[in-house]
């Protein structure tokens, strides 16, 4: 089944269709950049244009705020005006398609649990994407626990992605051993919280994984995500399979 996943993000807004049976992009992968100020309006504008193109059906979309039946309830690195907007509605009539939205670390997860380094793997997982913020993922047995926001957790007076996401990262101008050691800090105090089995590190650092991975350092098991940037994709159009089926 071919479906169209969208994955919004802080700086940029990607579309793909996808191959659900397989995890495969099933064309090139477009992007644009996210608008600024990120409005709803403006947001749903840029991601119909994306979308035009594409053949018609569902879509799904990963989006970066905890997301409650539809409406986001939250705004992670993207414009405060999302908080209490009924976004699958405002999606819906912009890209004028069925519109199934969840939380973009959630969507990410889904695909790495189905065709990534989570596959097969049973007890408590945990995935972060790590870039401009750092969302979460947590699965019991394959099951997923929605919008865990695992990310905004103090660490030392300061929230975990403000201190460790690859912007800051950035920001900072630190070597990636010293930022592993940052990383490792948060892992440690969400693994005081949850024990998870595996951690799985995705975002767009999970491409430079031996350059920080073997220096974790961390209880629990730290491995790369399999589909680095597209997972938010994948996932995305998994969602909206389940959903159509």
């Amino acid at each position: 089944m071919k479906m169209v996943g969208i994955d919004v993000g802080g700086s940029g807004i990607k579309a793909a269709i996808v191959e659900t049976e397989t995890g495969q992009l099933a064309t090139e992968r477009r992007r644009v950049v996210t608008p600024q100020p990120a409005t709803p309006a403006a947001v749903a504008e840029a991601t119909a244009l994306l979308v035009a193109e594409l053949p018609a059906g569902p879509v799904g979309i990963g989006f970066p705020a905890v997301v409650l039946h539809g409406q986001t309830m939250t705004a992670a690195n993207i414009d405060p005006s999302w908080i209490g907007t009924q976004a699958d509605l405002l999606f819906a009539a912009a890209l004028d398609r069925e519109i199934v939205i969840a939380n973009d670390a959630d969507v990410a997860g889904l695909a790495e649990m189905r065709f990534g380094a989570g596959r097969g793997q049973g007890g408590t997982v945990l995935m972060l994407t790590i870039g401009t913020g750092i969302g979460s993922a947590l699965f019991i047995d394959g099951q997923l626990v929605p919008n865990t926001e695992l990310g905004h957790l103090e660490v030392r007076g300061k929230e975990a992605e403000k201190r460790a996401s690859s912007a800051a990262k950035d920001r900072k101008d630190i070597s990636w051993s010293d930022w592993a050691k940052l990383l490792a800090e948060v892992i440690e105090r969400i693994d005081a919280l949850i024990w998870p089995d595996l951690v799985i590190i995705g975002g767009g650092v999970s491409k430079e994984s031996q350059k920080f991975i073997p220096q974790l350092n961390a209880r629990a098991r730290c491995v790369p995500a399999v589909l680095h940037n597209e997972a938010g994709i994948v996932g995305a159009a998994l969602l909206a399979a389940e959903t159509a089926a």
